[in-house]
């Protein structure tokens, strides 16, 4: 990826980001790129009041450097990902990582229009996008299940809400960890599609495996996936009872599994609403996570038109 030019438009986004960070009372910066950047002159574009200034990409070695200039670098890994999925997942990255309170405000700069081109700022507080989403909670879960292989999981489940498969909404659930304690409670629904395959073939690590994880996650039942990230078994029916749970009226029988399994179990269940696309998850029967899908990526089209008729054409 090229390195984006430090061009007046982008000193002067940068520098209005600064300013707003003051009169907003925001906790940081954060930049969004889509490649490197010379991290010095980035850095002597914020005013020196904006004390922690954070920088997206979505490749490690596009951020070298930048830890010296006095940025905060993230790495995404969401190559070819639509925007507004990067913006969220650079949020949860650095809530996680303990970069930013799960409560602030941060000043988003980012190519909204033009590729390389910082021409968008937006102020977004986290409160409405992590929900209750906090750093507690993500030691607790991380108690459990590795937090690297919970966030792959999170990523893709934020995927499948969104865009669904081929025009049709998907719902659908992982159980993570516990791995043996959770099949005790599950049956089969159908013919499972991973049965025999290799390890390295049901690895959510990889991009190959997620995609056709979205291909099964349009048939009946739950992913159960260990600690490593690895599919156990899919198209599982989870066998459960759910008398001394208490959900919010509306959810189905999907989330009242998923927040049985992961009472009776230390597994943390992450659930897909079919109808509305949120990603639920669950630890202790207890909802402690929902995502909001975010909004579908902008789609351009043509457009025909056809000026007014000037007073040669009118009758």
């Amino acid at each position: 990826m090229s390195a984006h030019k430090i061009t007046k438009q982008f000193t002067t986004i940068l520098a209005a980001a600064g300013a707003l960070v003051t009169q907003a009372d925001a906790e940081a910066i954060l930049v969004l790129l889509d490649g490197s950047a010379d991290w010095v002159k980035l850095r002597q574009a914020i005013p020196n009041e904006v004390t922690k200034v954070i920088v997206a990409a979505d490749l490690e070695q596009d951020l070298a450097g930048a830890a010296e200039a006095g940025l905060i670098p993230l790495p995404l890994n969401k190559e070819k990902s639509p925007l507004l999925e990067r913006l969220q997942h650079a949020l949860l990255e650095a809530v996680a990582d303990q970069v930013l309170k799960n409560n602030g405000d941060v000043i988003a700069v980012y190519s909204g229009f033009e590729h390389q081109k910082l021409d968008s700022i937006s102020l977004i507080r986290l409160d409405d996008r992590m929900r209750r989403l906090t750093s507690r909670d993500l030691q607790r879960l991380e108690s459990s299940v590795p937090l690297k292989s919970l966030k792959v999981v999170i990523d893709l489940a934020t995927q499948i809400g969104r865009e669904g498969r081929e025009g049709k909404k998907v719902g659908t659930m992982f159980v993570m960890g516990d791995t043996r304690r959770v099949l005790s409670h599950c049956k089969d629904s159908g013919f499972d599609p991973l049965k025999g395959y290799h390890r390295k073939s049901r690895n959510l690590f990889d991009p190959r495996v997620r995609e056709d994880i979205k291909e099964i996650a349009q048939m009946d039942g739950a992913f159960v996936v260990s600690p490593d990230g690895i599919v156990e078994k899919s198209r599982q029916i989870i066998e459960v009872k759910h008398a001394d749970l208490t959900l919010s009226k509306g959810l189905g029988s999907r989330h009242w599994a998923g927040a049985a399994i992961s009472q009776i179990t230390k597994a943390v269940a992450i659930v897909i609403s079919q109808s509305s696309g949120t990603v639920r998850l669950f630890q202790n029967g207890d909802l402690v996570l929902r995502i909001e899908p975010m909004d579908y990526a902008v789609k351009w089209q043509e457009f025909s038109y056809e000026p007014p008729p000037g007073p040669e054409d009118s009758d």
